[in-house]
Order: structure tokens, then C-alpha cells, then sequence
């Protein structure tokens, strides 16, 4: 592979390197990101190839200026290739679930440090989906200019490359199953760690909110003492092109279909708040910029990440029954909204 100018594509093709006897490996695209060579937009594939057996999607660095996330995912990837030298438990995890990795969505926007694409759209507001409602002044997803941020892409055109090569990963790998997972790492809100799940386009509740907080319960019970914010993004603002609203729409198109995606959106604030120089650089606002929190984050996270591929593989006995459909949604009801 060529050598590219980006720590942590750097660091991912080290990763694709070491475990090529265990992955599958495809580039979707290539993205041009003067003044560099083009980059690649990798997708990492791996365990069970049964079209019945559930899967999990990991996904990173769809905001350029949030390396965190990318970071994130590519840490829990290295762990699990570092496992499979000697994890039985986890080869035989692998028998039945599948994982798809695709830690680095905007590798052009982390290398010109742009929260956007090097075309200046955002990744995060480009899908063909409106909010149903009024959106906040510009973070809502704007059409004015791709010199202001949040910049949904001009009317009419296609999404960008790098939303089209996530989105036909996510339906070819994940919606193509009976049941699947997607956690897509971000940063920048607010002083705690949140886990936000659809929708951002509208306040009313998702199709499968029973499921989602069946899905937390068996969270909480297995890690008490966890200190994520689970909740609907909608809680806080609503949104213009949202990718995984998008891909959520499409899922529910197949009756019988569970996709449950979910956004973790670490809480940039408190890393400021311990350390206000921060704020005067652009990547300090969104980046634990310390060496020693930088490696608390990546390791505070990995049990989260281990734990969906656990809940994947055992879905058939978590998820609430016909009997339980209905008081399972009220209790999420009343949680929730």
C-alpha cells in the first residue's frame, strides 16, 4: 500500500497489514484531498460470511476535525486483531456475527482539518432526508454556502462520495441482515458522554424503541457502572440529511428488519473544561489533546465496543417478545419522551 500522510490511515493499514490472514479488505473510493495524494476510504469486514448471522458496523472520523472517533475505532480494531492470535472466545464469536469497520469516513477533511469533506459539505447533513420541523440557524444543516459550516451540499446534487460509499457499505453488510448494529463515534457535545440512536429529522419515536431499550437494559446490567446518556438526538435539536436516519428509513422498507444504529458523541467540553488552552486550537475543541486522557478516552470506550458484538450474537434472547412489545415501549416512552 502507499504510504499516506495521515497518522491514522498510517495506523489502519498497519492494522490491515497484521491481520490480513482474518480480514477482508476493500477500498470503496478514493478521495482527492490537495495538497496530499488521494486517499482511500477503506472498509474492514470480518467473521461470519452467513447471510443469517447478525453484524455489527463501526464507524469513525465522519467529522474531519473529530480524529477521537476515528481514533476510537481503530484502537477497538486493533484489539480485536491483537485477539486473534489466542482468543478462542472470540474465533468463535466470530462464527456467528460479523463486524464492518470503516473507522475513517472523511479521511479528506481530517487532513485539511475541516469538519467537512474537502468539497465543504458535511457528511453528517448530505443524506436526501429534511427535518420535519424548524432546525437551528446553520447547525441544522445550512444551503447558504460550502464556506460556512454544516453545509448540506447544493440542492438536487448526489450525495457526496464518501456518504454514498458508507451508505452502500452499511446496506450490503448490515441491512442485508436479519438483525445488525452500527455505532458511528463522533465528539463535541457537551460535558458527558451521550449515546444518541434516531431520529434527528423528527421528535417522534423510532419503529423499534422497544428493541433500543431492551438493548439498554442489557447494557446497565452488564456494566452498572457505565456513564453514558442514552437518549434520542432529537432530545437536544433537530437536523437536515442525517446519514443514519437515512439509512434507519431504508432499513424499515424490509418488514421483519432490525437495524439499530447508534452514535456515540464523547463530550469534548469536560477535556476543555480540565484543560482551556485547548480552546484556542481548532482540534483542541474536539480532541483530547493530553497524551494520558487522550489514552483514558480510547480505553474507557472499548467496553462499549465489545459489548455490541456480545449483544448481537445473543439477540434472539434480549430482544421483548410480542407478549412484551407494548410495555416495553411505554417504559421507553415515558423514559425517552
Amino acid at each position: 500500500m502507499t504510504a499516506p500522510l495521515l497518522p491514522e490511515l498510517t495506523a489502519l493499514e498497519r492494522i490491515i497489514e497484521q491481520g490480513a490472514a482474518h480480514l477482508q479488505v476493500r477500498t470503496l473510493c478514493t478521495i482527492e484531498a490537495p495538497p496530499g495524494p488521494d486517499l482511500p476510504l477503506h472498509a474492514i469486514c470480518m467473521g461470519s460470511s452467513a447471510p443469517d448471522a447478525p453484524a455489527v458496523g463501526f464507524f469513525g472520523g465522519v467529522h474531519g476535525l473529530e480524529r477521537i472517533g476515528a481514533q476510537v475505532v481503530i484502537a477497538y480494531l486493533q484489539n480485536v486483531v491483537n485477539r486473534l492470535r489466542w482468543d478462542g472466545l472470540l474465533h468463535r464469536q466470530l462464527a456467528d456475527v460479523r463486524l464492518v469497520f470503516m473507522p475513517l469516513v472523511n479521511p479528506g477533511g481530517m487532513r485539511l482539518a475541516t469538519r467537512a469533506n474537502p468539497r465543504g459539505v458535511d457528511l453528517m447533513r448530505n443524506a436526501p432526508i429534511a427535518a420535519d420541523d424548524r432546525v437551528p440557524y446553520l447547525i441544522g444543516g445550512q444551503r447558504i454556502s460550502a464556506r460556512l459550516p454544516w453545509f448540506r451540499g447544493a440542492p438536487d446534487a448526489p450525495m457526496e462520495a464518501e456518504s454514498q460509499a458508507l451508505c452502500e457499505l452499511v446496506e450490503s453488510e448490515l441491512l442485508s441482515r436479519q438483525f445488525s448494529l452500527a455505532l458511528d463515534c463522533h465528539s463535541g457535545f457537551g460535558l458527558a458522554d451521550r449515546l444518541w440512536f434516531p431520529f434527528a429529522h423528527t421528535r417522534e419515536p423510532i419503529r423499534h424503541l422497544a428493541e433500543l431499550h431492551a438493548l439498554q437494559e442489557i447494557f446497565m446490567q452488564a456494566y452498572s457502572n457505565h456513564r453514558y446518556l442514552i437518549e434520542p438526538q432529537s432530545v437536544h435539536y433537530l437536523a437536515h440529511g442525517d446519514l443514519w436516519d437515512h439509512l434507519y428509513i431504508r432499513a424499515c422498507e424490509e418488514p421483519g428488519r432490525i437495524f439499530l444504529p447508534l452514535t456515540l458523541e464523547m463530550g469534548s467540553w469536560l477535556w476543555i473544561k480540565k484543560n482551556p488552552l485547548q480552546l484556542f486550537t481548532r482540534s483542541g475543541m474536539f480532541n483530547p489533546l493530553i497524551d494520558h486522557r487522550q489514552q483514558r478516552v480510547l480505553r474507557q470506550h472499548l467496553a462499549l465496543l465489545d459489548f455490541l458484538p456480545r449483544a448481537a450474537c445473543s439477540y434472539r434472547d434480549w430482544l421483548p417478545g410480542a407478549a412484551a412489545q407494548e410495555l416495553r415501549r411505554a417504559a421507553a416512552l415515558a423514559a425517552w419522551y
